[in-house]
């Protein structure tokens, strides 16, 4: 989400306020269990990227904390959107359809998808974007407390996975809720706008994808690996490239079919790696893979903690 579009849902500016902790996560979820943090917002001011510790979880002009779920089958079912902290709300959008997005298409201004914009009243506001067609469950002026459903996470406006994507803003400027300050980058903030902050975490996953072979990390790193469609005597390979990996951590890779699960494979990590790639994967069967769409996914968990999450998807034509 960039720093423009959040701009279109933002008033007029409010008088600065010391900052004070006043936020809840803004998902009925448990991180690291049904849910992850997969991006923060990009506090470098240059064309790269940086999160509030000098870490790679974000992308250039990233202007909020994305929480992702752990699978499209998980949006289905319903995730709970609920306010951060107490407020008015300002705005809402309910709107647009929940599907993935497709490079080109124009938006119209509507980036942030269905959205629910609130007014803390304490000199700050909170956006709630990507959120479920026809999910939304408050108007504008209606007075909410922290922990009030607003909605469910969907898949609207620039988004190709189910996550929440939550901005927050002081009048115009976009606020990094991890480190208001700015002054204490790259170490543990001694204050924040949590209540309870989120724990941070600096492994991830690059990327995912899926192919007809094992590639090497040069074509994963290009994108010359990733295939969209395979034929039905294709091998189906999928591939996750990780950062900052510990030994014992593990990459979950499973692909499911129009005929159900294809396979789930565990790879686990044997030494510290600043990168690590691991695929795994299974010739057609012999009467050839079922046409249809098929979804890979991969997840990093450290002992019982899932540290991120990413997908692929491919077609048998």
């Amino acid at each position: 989400m960039i720093r423009s579009v959040i701009a279109i849902l933002i008033t007029s500016a409010t008088p600065n306020v010391a900052d004070v902790s006043f936020l809840g996560l803004p998902l009925d979820c448990v991180l690291g269990e049904t849910c992850v943090i997969e991006d923060y917002p990009d506090v470098d001011q240059t064309a790269a990227a940086s999160d509030y510790r000098c870490g790679l979880k974000t992308r250039d002009g990233h202007s909020g904390t994305d929480i992702a779920l752990l699978s499209f089958e998980q949006m289905h079912q319903g995730v709970h959107v609920i306010a951060a902290a107490d407020g008015r709300v300002e705005a809402i959008r309910n709107t647009r359809p929940d599907q993935p997005y497709v490079p080109g298409t124009n938006l119209n201004g509507e980036e942030c998808g269905n959205a629910v914009r609130i007014n803390h009243g304490n000199g700050y506001q909170s956006v709630y974007c990507h959120m479920k067609l026809g999910s939304v469950r408050v108007t504008p002026g209606q007075r909410v407390v922290r922990g009030q459903l607003l909605g469910e996470v969907g898949l609207s406006g620039l988004t190709n996975y189910p996550h929440l994507h939550l901005t927050i803003t002081q009048g115009a400027e976009i606020i990094d809720p991890f480190a208001p300050s700015q002054s204490n980058t790259c170490s543990e903030p001694l204050e924040t706008l949590w209540l309870d902050t989120p724990p941070y975490n600096d492994a991830g996953l690059f990327t995912v994808g899926l192919s007809d072979s094992v590639p090497d990390l040069d074509a994963i790193q290009s994108g010359e690996a990733r295939r969209t469609t395979l034929s039905q005597n294709d091998a189906m390979v999928l591939y996750a490239h990780a950062f900052n990996g510990n030994t014992h951590d593990r990459i979950e890779l499973t692909v499911i079919g129009p005929d159900g699960n294809v396979f789930d494979h565990t790879a686990t990590l044997d030494l510290d790696q600043a990168q690590s790639m691991r695929a795994y994967g299974r010739r057609a069967p012999s009467q050839g893979w079922s046409k249809g769409d098929y979804r890979g996914y991969a997840r990093l968990i450290r002992g019982n903690t899932i540290l991120a999450v990413r997908h692929a998807d491919i077609t048998i034509e």
